[in-house]
């Protein structure tokens, strides 16, 4: 039972749900040169309806492109020549020269750096890159795909980084705290390693609840993995939930939310193209005990990575915004209004 949202949704109501026809989207973007994977958003403080939506072009010759709220590139801030971008994820007011700086932040997968851009102008300020994962010498563990960044009470900023494949022990996932270098770039001190990994396939999608203080990722096909963000509070895994609830791999999370502990998280269900959602708050007794309450069936195809905000973007988009990464080199987005139709 979601708290607060309503009651309960059988197993029957599920798969009544899956069974409805596909959510067409709001809009598509403008296509990529390669293959979409992974999208982020940022919200504009001044304007909300000059927001962008950052895409990644996940190829050896690919990019970050940068769409505005029509799907319209804009391509004067798009970044072309990046080696296989995989995830990007957004940041709010990290101090670079004194000053609060957005940042956006992307996983070059074959150079093993992180690369990082200022927003909204999408400037470099990572000095060429900043590579992670060092002393790593096995097939693959060196090559980046999952990223989420987290903000904790005190205003610190990490980067938690995922990679192709890794250590089946506990130390899959690396977290970095980033800072200014002195001279104006993001530099990146290594603080902690963790979370298990089944060895089953690989881990990819990385999501961090900033006002919770909690992580979850996919590993896919075994389930969704939850641990704190904090690294002070250890690396203990609070909660594995959707075993056996997806059609293939369990894949791209985002978290919406409807108040300060309460929402929803979104998981895309690949091979069934649907998107599997799960009480943020957890069950009324137990925080961590997230049970399957919708099933939301969209018209996007094998996807990767997802998005969404509750903030009003204006007209098209006034309870929020959900972004999906679709087959066909585009991202879909979605009018938060017809998910909610899905849900208790």
């Amino acid at each position: 039972m979601l708290a607060g949202c309503g009651g309960d949704v059988t197993k029957q109501g599920v798969e009544e749900q899956s069974e409805k026809a596909p959510l067409k989207p709001t809009l598509l973007t403008e296509m990529v040169e390669f293959d979409t994977d992974d999208p982020a958003i940022w919200i504009n403080p001044v304007d909300k309806s000059k927001s962008l939506i950052i895409g990644t072009d996940k190829n050896e010759h690919g990019g970050l492109y940068v769409f505005d709220l029509d799907g319209k590139e804009i391509k004067s801030k798009t970044v072309k020549g990046l080696q296989r971008p995989n995830n990007v994820d957004i940041e709010y007011g990290l101090l670079l020269n004194g000053a609060p700086t957005d940042i956006a932040v992307a996983t070059e997968r074959m150079t093993h750096k992180l690369r990082i851009y200022r927003l909204p102008d999408m400037k470099p300020v990572d000095n060429g890159g900043i590579p992670v994962f060092e002393g790593e010498s096995q097939p693959e563990y060196r090559d980046l795909m999952g990223i989420s960044l987290y903000k904790d009470p005190l205003g610190k900023i990490y980067a938690i980084v995922g990679r192709k494949t890794g250590p089946v022990n506990g130390s899959y996932l690396w977290q970095y705290q980033l800072g200014d270098d002195g001279t104006g770039n993001v530099s990146a001190k290594l603080v902690r390693k963790f979370g298990i990994f089944s060895g089953k396939k690989e881990i990819e999608s990385i999501a961090v609840d900033d006002k919770s203080g909690y992580v979850y990722y996919s590993d896919e096909t075994a389930g969704v993995r939850k641990y704190y963000a904090d690294p002070s509070k250890g690396n203990t895994e609070l909660a594995l939930f959707g075993q056996g609830q997806f059609k293939g791999d369990n894949e791209g999370i985002s978290i919406y939310e409807t108040g300060d502990s309460t929402g929803y998280i979104l998981v895309s269900n690949q091979q069934a193209n649907t998107f599997m959602v799960y009480p943020r708050q957890g069950a009324r007794n137990n925080p961590h005990q997230h049970t399957l309450i919708a099933e939301i069936p969209v018209s996007t195809i094998e996807s990767d990575g997802s998005e969404v905000t509750n903030v009003n973007l204006g007209e098209k988009f006034p309870k929020g915004l959900f972004v999906a990464m679709s087959n066909g080199k585009v991202f879909h987005y979605y009018d938060w209004r017809m998910l909610a139709k899905y849900l208790p």
